[in-house]
């Protein structure tokens, strides 16, 4: 990191900052210039934080050189982390980019999830998601149907060969929801609810983690460093939008520039849910094309067999015929894709 001294501090108070790095073993350099002494450290931030550094006598500003979401960050590992199961799919690198389709809420329609599960495998998807947990904005909004929606996930997914996905909300359902998903989800609103972070972390699970309703990337990536910290190294980002000020038109703005940011700091792979980034049906297809081609590992769309009686998100939702038409138009999309870049 770099420390830059105030145009009037002392020499008491750089000799000061200088031996406080000198004790926590950092490698001291620094230049005394005209207007500011500006002094290079290398060495170990846990032991001497920016911040602790910022609040000393004389310092004007603290200067971050390495990003702080270490094990996340190819410095720490330049190739790119690729995640597979048992049943040979895989997840990142230079794989195919895969596919996570299916309903907002697992209903007690099980022949509609059946019939979306159906229609996933027919167009060569991987995953089969869907929510047992809800959260939702108000208390009087369907909450999910529990255990009972896992059941029946895993009962569509084995029926058809697929991956299961669902969001855990609380750390004390997590040994439950292993029983019944090959992915645990963590939405936006949960991106810094650090105990359940450190919760996913200390099983080797593979993890979907959703990008917070106003995270920086930044903040993001150091979401996912709390999960490899805690010893889970199978995490996968996904890029759902962010909030801002236009609502009119879109229900999040979705942020592709995320993507090849990511992709250029990170080793982790990343998709994209353009399903909760646009909030409408008809956006999904060109934003998945554009995620797709700055570097997404994958695509998430939400797809009910009757969007107009769903009880989350029907707008957002792709009805099985045009799912179909969107799926087979993406596979060819990926397909010209591969052969350009070969």
């Amino acid at each position: 990191m770099i420390i830059i001294m105030e145009r009037n501090a002392t020499e008491a108070q750089t000799q000061r900052v200088i031996n406080v790095l000198k004790e926590n073993e950092f490698e001291v350099r620094y230049n005394e210039g005209n207007v500011h002494t500006v002094i290079d450290a290398l060495g170990d931030k846990t032991t001497l934080t920016p911040g602790r550094l910022a609040a000393f006598d004389g310092v004007k500003e603290v200067k971050i050189i390495r990003e702080p979401f270490r094990l996340a960050s190819r410095d720490r590992k330049e190739e790119d982390t690729v995640i597979e199961f048992s049943n040979g799919v895989k997840i990142g690198g230079n794989n195919k980019p895969v596919s996570i389709v299916g309903p907002c809420s697992v209903e007690e329609d099980f022949d509609g999830l059946m019939q979306v599960a159906q229609a996933a495998k027919e167009m060569g998807c991987e995953f089969l998601r869907g929510g047992a947990f809800k959260p939702r904005t108000s208390p009087y909004d369907f909450q999910g149907f529990g255990e009972q929606a896992l059941k029946y996930l895993r009962k569509a997914a084995d029926e058809t060969g697929l991956l299961t996905v669902s969001e855990i909300m609380d750390a004390s359902d997590l040994d439950m929801m292993c029983e019944y998903v090959d992915v645990l989800q963590i939405g936006a609103r949960n991106t810094q609810n650090f105990k359940l972070l450190h919760a996913v972390g200390k099983c080797k699970k593979p993890v979907i983690l959703k990008r917070g309703l106003a995270s920086t990337i930044r903040e993001f990536l150091l979401a996912a460093e709390h999960i490899l910290y805690n010893g889970n190294p199978n995490v996968i980002l996904c890029e759902r939008g962010i909030r801002s000020f236009d609502s009119a038109f879109t229900r999040n703005v979705m942020d592709i520039a995320s993507i090849p940011v990511i992709k250029k700091y990170s080793h982790l792979p990343i998709i994209i849910d353009p399903s909760h980034g646009t909030g409408q049906r008809y956006l999904i297809e060109p934003m998945a094309k554009a995620g797709l081609v700055v570097g997404a590992d994958g695509v998430m769309m939400e797809v009910h067999h009757d969007p107009e009686n769903a009880l989350s998100d029907g707008k957002q939702s792709l009805p099985i015929p045009m799912f179909k038409e969107v799926m087979a138009r993406l596979n060819t999309f990926n397909e010209n894709l591969k052969n350009l870049k070969e």
